[in-house]
């Protein structure tokens, strides 16, 4: 009877190791987008325009994931790709960046107003301009874009001026950023 059951386990092992890689596969090839890109990043240059005296800011965000604060935000549920929401798009996206971007020159708040955005296959970008204002001794920003949906965001931020160009990696909860130029 003991040689039984130790026949019985070497057969019912070899089937529950199928069984677990079956699941594994399975589960990996059926997991949903947000967890096949893991990493929560986005990037933002402010980049100084001496001859319209602006800074002009664009940001790249995965599509998903700024579609996903927006809904959460707003209580909505738009969709970059469908077109009837581009006009919903534009409402929502320069309200969240009125609230999440914030620009000193000189010791001066700027008022940065938002341009639009395109589509990039998995992202997004998006458009802002400040007001005219001289030219930059120091930058500060206040970025805490996507804070509100991951714990793990990173903002890789490039101000630029005059081509120099300096960067920072800002980690959540880390938003402050200055540059002396």
């Amino acid at each position: 009877m003991i040689y039984t059951l130790e026949l019985e386990n070497r057969e019912i092992f070899p089937f529950l190791k199928k069984i677990i890689i079956f699941c594994a596969l399975f589960g990996f090839l059926f997991a949903p987008a947000k967890e096949i890109h893991p990493y929560h990043v986005g990037s933002v240059e402010i980049n100084y325009n001496t001859a319209s005296k602006t800074f002009e800011i664009s940001a790249k965000f995965f599509l998903d994931d700024l579609e996903t604060v927006l809904n959460k935000k707003y209580g909505k549920n738009i969709h970059f790709s469908d077109e009837k929401y581009k006009s919903e798009i534009n409402t929502e996206l320069k309200n969240y960046f009125a609230d999440y971007f914030k620009l000193k020159n000189n010791n001066k708040f700027l008022i940065v107003n938002y341009v639009g955005y395109e589509e990039d296959k998995e992202s997004v970008l998006i458009y802002l301009e400040s007001e005219a204002t001289e030219t930059p001794k120091k930058v500060e920003t206040a970025v805490s874009l996507l804070y509100d949906l991951y714990n793990d965001q990173m903002n890789l931020v490039h101000i630029i001026v005059n081509g120099d160009r300096k960067s920072a990696k800002l980690n959540y909860p880390d938003r402050y950023l200055y540059q002396i130029f």
